[in-house]
This record gives structure tokens, C-alpha cells and sequence, in this order.
């Protein structure tokens, strides 16, 4: 007799396993990936965006680490080396600013410091004041641009009142006449701590209402959507709504416009440096080293060039890296 119909043969038994292995990778293929997943897939392919992203993580180690690589290179900031300045012209000796192998990137007129040294610490000063503030403006930003949207009404209105005037206001003057006058001691920090608290804060003071602007436009529109009335048919309350429903649609906003508003920040600190009202000598900063090449640029130019590209590379790499995260976050933006 012959085998029955419904029985399998020897030959289909590798078929279905054939079969069972093409249905759990096409599985594996559709898994569904979060919105954090598919951002950062964006990204990797983004190689400016990785470059400056790794450019930017160098930097924050750097300025983590100044105190330890100065010590391991066997220079201090503030130390004066004399003997390796020309009496007569006040400029170092011998060429490229007296770069050498001791002094990497050479040393200051005058007074002979190391300027990899300074450089160093003068980027925890830039970092620091770019990072903070972009903190102080992002919070009240957020604060303020989600309850002017999602409220409306005069609630609306006294806000964008108040960022219109802020952004009306001649913020640079602002800094620098304050800064003028503060006292050297303040809240327990003195010297140059009492001027980047002040900075920080009037900065990101200035600073929130470019984010805060932002955040009520896409409140207004998020505030619409077909979730937020289904939340309000289930009795949700208000303050429900905003931190549950409104603020985690508003995070890939928030990011990008983050990252923007760092490098900003850093010009912003190194313009008031430059000006002399920003941390006080002898704490280092690449806009007061800026300020103070300007009267050796013609005998000495390797003194404005090491800040100067300092400062460009760093504000680049920001650059890049919040233009990749944008691209990442919100593809439909760069068409």
C-alpha cells in the first residue's frame, strides 16, 4: 500500500525547517525599534555629525582632565619663565612663539607661561560657561514656552511680552555693565568664580527666550493632537497633559536646539573675555589670551593663532555635532 496523503515524506522535513528559519529572521527584520533606536541609526551614518560629536567628547575630557595632563606634560599655567623671553622686544625666543619640545605650543610674551598649559584650563572655563547656561536657559525655556502654548490666553501673552523685550534687549551691554560693578566676593565664591556665576546666570537668562519661542510653537500644535483629547475625554488634569503627555513629544526639540545654543554660549563668554569683563587674570581663558596676543600679533602670531583655533574648532565640532542631531531627530527638517 501506499503512504498516506497526509503524512510528510523524508524530503519536506527539511523544507518546514527551511521555512521556520526564513519566518524568524523576517521576524528578527520587522522587529519594531524605538524612536531613540532609529535616531541614533541616523546618526552613525552621519559622519561630520560623529566627528564633531567625537571632537566634542575630547574636548570634555580635556577640560575634565587639565589638571592631570598639565601634570603629566610638567607645566603650570601660572608659572613665569623669564629666562625664555627677550629682554628688549618682550617676545619668546627663538621661533613659533618658543615652540619646542618643552613648551608644545610655545609661551606667552612678557612673562614666558606655557600657553598648552592655558589652553588646557581655559577650556573648563569656555565649557563650562557654554554647558550652564544653555542648562539655565533650556529650564526656563521649557517652563515657560510650555505653559505660554498650552494655557494661551493672558497666561500667553505676559510670556511672549517678556521674550519679546528679552530679545529686544542689548544682552552684551547688559553683561558687561554688570559685571562692572559686581563685588568681588558674592555667595561665598570670590575672584573669578563670582564672574562666571554671573555669566552663567545672566546668559542663560538671555538665552531662554530663543528656546522658549520654540517650545510654545510646537506646544500649540502638540496641544491639538488626537492623544491629548483623548487624555482630557479620560479625565486627565492638566498638569497630567503637560508632563505626560506634551513634554516627552517636546524632548527631541529641546535636544537640538540644546546643542545649538552651546557653542553660542562659548563665543558669547570669549566675546566678554576678550572685552575684559569676563574671569579675571590670572585664571585662563582663551578670550582674555586673544585680547592680550592682539598687542604681539605682528612680532608673535602664534599667540592669537593657538586660541583662536582653539575656539574655532571647538564652536565647529558643536556645530556639526547639534547639525547631525537635528538631522537625526527631525530627518524632515534638512529637506
Amino acid at each position: 500500500m501506499t503512504a498516506p496523503l497526509h503524512e510528510p515524506t523524508a524530503d519536506a522535513a527539511p523544507n518546514a525547517h527551511e521555512e521556520a528559519e526564513v519566518a524568524s529572521v523576517k521576524a528578527k527584520d520587522v522587529q519594531g525599534r524605538s524612536l531613540g533606536r532609529i535616531a541614533w541609526e541616523r546618526l552613525k551614518r552621519d559622519k561630520l555629525a560623529l566627528t564633531g560629536g567625537t571632537v566634542v567628547v575630547l574636548l570634555i575630557v580635556i577640560a575634565l582632565l587639565a589638571p592631570v595632563l598639565t601634570h603629566l606634560i610638567g607645566q603650570d599655567p601660572d608659572a613665569y619663565h623669564e629666562n625664555l623671553i627677550d629682554p628688549l622686544f618682550g617676545t619668546p625666543k627663538g621661533s613659533l612663539g618658543g615652540l619646542g619640545g618643552e613648551h608644545l605650543l610655545g609661551v606667552e610674551p612678557v612673562n614666558g607661561r606655557d600657553i598648552l598649559a592655558r589652553i588646557l584650563y581655559g577650556a573648563q572655563i569656555s565649557l563650562l560657561v557654554g554647558f550652564l547656561s544653555a542648562v539655565v536657559a533650556v529650564a526656563l525655556g521649557t517652563v515657560l514656552g510650555i505653559l505660554a502654548g498650552f494655557f494661551g490666553g493672558w497666561v500667553d501673552s505676559v510670556i511672549s511680552r517678556v521674550m519679546d523685550g528679552l530679545l529686544a534687549f542689548p544682552q552684551l551691554l547688559f553683561i558687561i555693565a554688570l559685571v562692572s560693578v559686581m563685588p568681588n566676593s558674592m555667595l561665598g565664591l570670590s575672584g573669578s568664580a563670582v564672574r562666571v556665576f554671573v555669566m552663567i546666570l545672566v546668559i542663560g537668562f538671555f538665552g531662554w527666550p530663543y528656546i522658549g519661542r520654540v517650545v510654545r510653537g510646537q506646544t500649540l500644535s502638540l496641544r491639538e493632537r488626537e492623544y491629548v483629547d483623548a487624555a482630557r475625554s479620560l479625565g486627565a488634569g492638566r498638569f497630567y497633559i503637560l508632563f505626560k503627555e506634551l513634554l516627552p513629544n517636546l524632548v527631541a526639540p529641546i535636544i537640538v536646539y540644546s546643542t545649538m545654543m552651546i557653542p553660542t554660549n562659548i563665543l558669547t563668554e570669549a566675546a566678554l573675555s576678550f572685552l575684559g569683563v569676563g574671569v579675571k587674570p590670572p585664571t585662563a581663558s582663551w578670550g582674555q589670551m586673544l585680547s592680550n596676543a592682539i598687542d604681539y600679533y605682528d612680532s608673535d602670531p602664534m599667540y592669537m593663532v593657538v586660541p583662536g583655533v582653539a575656539i574655532f574648532i571647538t564652536v565647529l565640532a558643536f556645530n556639526l555635532f547639534g547639525d547631525g542631531v537635528r538631522d537625526a531627530l527631525d530627518p524632515k527638517a534638512s529637506r
